[in-house]
């Protein structure tokens, strides 16, 4: 006994079975969080039964079923529902109800007590819609500018139902692209036109130059007229098309409804469909999860701006941190004379690493948006003032703030890689004829890409989930307008952005409707998961690729 402990077999062991239950611990979370969030996009049965109120009067709902859950019956005896004495506990149900434009709340529990037999009714369907929530009923007619076209009882009515549900939305996304690429293409020259115009009144031009200019910008103006009204034309006809097609249906207490088919967005009949069908379904409602717009206070819709606004904020930090660090870490460990001064930097640049990550959105607002940011308004942006360019919180400010406050990461890291490269090397070099800095760029630096890349990979890590300073200093609730673009400069680095760990904080804390909120949290957060596991693989392929190619080089 006494040999095995002296071995260290026992401390292997231990450590190979901390590894393997920090294995497990991670694998069962994130298989928590796809199950919560993922299993949202599958569609659910459609479940009709009659239960018992709290006046005693018999209702009959419709909807899907969400969760169940086991109370103590004196907790529903306060609730003002009638439970036999010699009940202990009792079980409730969580129904979606949807119809929010009918009653006031689209989730509600009901108890088992009093509950009828649970039907599952072909002709149900689960509309959504792009206001107002999931619409459960029974459809009965559609209707064409006010004419039924089509009955429930027609052979064709689900088959011209989804052709039309179609049509519209095709007719949507042909208004969404006029109005957010043609008429804003237009709108952003009316602005630079007035922007240019304000320029020539602040540098005090002549009014020989003025007229030349103003004839200039009224030509313009015409034709951006002109071809802004041939736009809205456009647009018009097609909202005209939009608003023909119309369904009437029945909720469940058999009161009739018409819905604008403008208004859909995918009509479902779960309780019809097999086990393909809702595979394909499933795969639809993912994919525009991951590509469409958020909709109804982020609890309905995709969270692509979200997606494309953390990539895009990870890339901006990542091309000014990297430079910036590697530079800092070269001079500190090549250039930089040994000394109190110098384990003072190192001290002070290793606590940085520990500061609150606040405490860096604090600075960047105050530093970066208002001194910084205002200061290159009034030099560079006069014309666009008292509205500010720069001075306001944007995708620059969010990146660079992240880079300062991952900076120190990558200055470590590369010194580490630095420091491991042998003293024999440096001298080879310097004994073949090479320079101190042709030594450094040509040999050392090549050798230490691989660490530098590692405080890269690190620094992505940390900034793709960082939530707080980013409030400060450019993320925003809603921001559907990309910061790329097909309008000059394309890449505008003053916009606003959405990210994906504020997109959490805000569906999860922030939303008014909290049930239809709680899948999304989770299906969000497994996405910035596996977003920032897709960065780090890509870091580390390219890591790995100069590795073997310095390696080779160096052998």
């Amino acid at each position: 006994m006494k040999n095995w402990m002296k071995s260290g077999a026992p401390w292997i062991w231990l450590n190979g079975g901390a590894v393997a239950l920090c294995i497990v611990m991670v694998v069962g979370l994130l298989g928590l969080i796809a199950i919560r969030g993922f299993g949202h996009f599958w569609p659910a049965d459609i479940m009709q039964t009659t239960i018992i109120n709290k006046a005693g009067q018999e209702k009959t709902i419709l909807g899907e079923r969400v969760r169940s859950e086991v109370i103590p019956a004196a907790v529903a005896r306060d609730g003002g529902y009638e439970v036999a004495s010699d009940v202990e506990l009792i079980t409730r149900f969580l129904i979606k109800e949807g119809n929010r434009d009918v009653s006031p709340r689209d989730f509600n529990w009901y108890l088992e007590t009093g509950m009828g037999e649970l039907n599952y009714p072909e002709n149900a369907v689960s509309i959504e819609r792009r206001e107002w929530g999931n619409f459960y009923g029974f459809p009965q007619a559609l209707t064409e500018n006010g004419k039924v076209i089509a009955t429930i009882d027609d052979e064709n009515f689900w088959q011209e139902l989804s052709q039309r549900v179609e049509r519209s939305v095709d007719l949507h996304s042909d208004i969404n692209h006029i109005e957010k690429v043609d008429i804003g293409r237009i709108n952003h020259k009316l602005e630079r036109m007035r922007l240019d115009k304000r320029r020539l009144e602040l540098q005090n031009a002549d009014s020989a130059t003025m007229a030349e200019a103003e004839a200039e910008f009224s030509a313009q103006r015409a034709e951006l007229d002109a071809q802004y009204l041939e736009v809205k034309a456009e647009r018009d006809a097609l909202y005209k098309l939009l608003e023909r097609d119309s369904l009437l249906a029945t909720i469940a207490s058999g009161k009739e409804t018409s819905i604008a088919l403008q208004n859909i967005v995918r009509v479902t009949r779960p309780n019809a469909m097999g086990v393909f069908g809702k595979m394909g379904q499933y795969v639809e409602r993912f994919w525009e999860f991951l590509t469409d717009e958020p909709r109804e206070a982020n609890t309905e819709g995709g969270i692509f701006p979200a997606i494309f606004g953390t990539v895009t904020m990870v890339m901006v930090m990542s091309i000014i941190v990297t430079p910036f660090g590697v530079l800092a870490a070269i001079y500190l460990r090549e250039y930089a004379k040994q000394g109190p001064i110098l384990r003072l930097i190192r001290i002070s640049v290793y606590n940085l690493a520990g500061v609150p990550s606040i405490v860096y959105g604090v600075f960047g607002l105050g530093f970066f948006v208002y001194f910084l940011g205002g200061s290159l308004d009034e030099l560079f942006y006069p014309e666009s003032l008292p509205a500010p360019t720069f001075g306001t919180p944007g995708l620059f400010w969010a990146s660079l703030t992240l880079a300062l406050l991952t900076l120190p990461v990558v200055i470590v890291s590369t010194e580490e890689g630095l420091s491991r490269i042998p003293t024999t090397i440096r001298q080879g070099s310097l004994a073949l004829g090479a320079t101190k800095a042709e030594t450094l760029w040509k040999v050392v630096v090549p050798l230490a890409t691989p660490a530098m890349m590692t405080g890269l990979i690190l620094a992505i890590a940390r900034a793709a989930g960082e939530v707080a300073p980013l409030m400060l200093v450019g993320v925003v609730k809603l921001a559907p307008s990309l910061p790329i673009d097909g309008n000059y400069p394309y890449l505008h680095l003053d916009q606003k952005i959405m990210h994906l760990g504020f997109h959490i904080y805000d569906v999860g804390f922030q939303s008014p409707n909290v049930e239809a909120a709680r899948p999304l949290v989770y299906a969000t957060a497994l996405t910035l998961v596996l977003l920032i596991i897709v960065l780090n693989l890509t870091a580390i392929r390219i890591r790995n690729s100069l590795r073997e190619k310095y390696r080779s080089a160096s052998d």
